[in-house]
């Protein structure tokens, strides 16, 4: 599995840094979350993040390859998930592999049984980063 280079706001990184460190940092989802903040490759600020990049509170739409069924999602914090909203906390296995993602990069999205999805990401619909709207 190759993972994508991912670009992260200074912003985004020390709130969920703060997130972490409030949380068992032996579950799944905050070992995931870590792994990823710890690879991003560009640290930017959140007036520099460009329009195609996921931060955040971000709606983006993408596709899983195999079945070619469109998600529109939502990524937020733990305590605004609601899956039947497509709101997806960035502690789930898809929410932090979306995290810092641009347009057109793909991830693989762990199903249950075992299967492995493809994501592609094909829009930012919207990016409150860049809109200077910062919801934590």
């Amino acid at each position: 599995m190759t993972v994508p280079s991912i670009t992260l706001t200074r912003l985004d990184v020390q709130r969920l840094e703060r997130l972490i460190d409030s949380l068992d940092d032996t579950l799944p989802g905050v070992i995931a979350l870590q792994t990823e903040l710890d690879r991003a490759d560009t640290l930017v600020g959140h007036d520099e993040v460009p329009a195609d990049v996921v931060t955040m509170n971000s709606r983006v739409h993408c596709r899983e390859e195999g079945s070619g069924k469109d998600y529109h999602l939502t990524l937020v914090y733990p305590k605004d998930a609601n899956a039947d909203e497509g709101k997806i906390s960035i502690l789930a296995p898809v929410g932090s592999a979306l995290l810092g993602l641009k347009v057109g990069q793909h991830i693989d999205w762990p199903a249950p049984g075992g299967k492995t999805l493809k994501l592609t990401l094909l829009e930012v619909e919207s990016q409150p980063a860049n809109g200077g709207d910062f919801p934590e």
